[in-house]
């Protein structure tokens, strides 16, 4: 769904976040909005992947759980990157080494699961070692 949404006109971020429109309970036009400046990594500014901010954006609102989102964002950047060899647009798309690390698409595929395996995962080790 979230590369359907990606090359029908949304950008990374807007792909992952229309993914989601269901359980989030938002709006299209309102997911839309939210996504819309992190093109091309962050303002066109080939920063960070927009798939990944949208990831973060929705693994935020889905959080329930008490543990604060910063941490588990941080073990989501460190995912993507480990799957996808960067976390910056300009990186990804090889912008000065001429190689390419991941396509948009593939991108769009790794956020997907880092929120949809990834995410339980880290939520189930912070548990475990704030048990500890």
């Amino acid at each position: 769904q979230a590369v359907y949404y990606k090359t029908h006109g949304c950008n990374c971020c807007q792909a992952i976040l229309k993914t989601y429109k269901d359980e989030l309970n938002l709006p299209e036009e309102t997911l839309d909005k939210m996504g819309s400046g992190f093109g091309l990594g962050m303002g066109g500014m080939e920063a960070t992947c927009g798939a990944l901010c949208g990831a973060i954006m929705v693994a935020g609102l889905k959080n329930d759980t008490g543990i604060p989102m910063r941490k588990i964002a941080k073990e989501m950047v460190q995912e993507f990157k480990s799957e996808t060899g960067a976390v910056s647009c300009e990186d990804l798309k090889g912008v000065k080494t001429h190689r390419m690390l991941s396509s948009c698409e593939d991108c769009v595929r790794c956020a997907v699961r880092v929120v949809e395996e990834g995410v339980p995962q880290i939520v189930k080790t912070i548990i475990e070692e704030q048990a500890k």
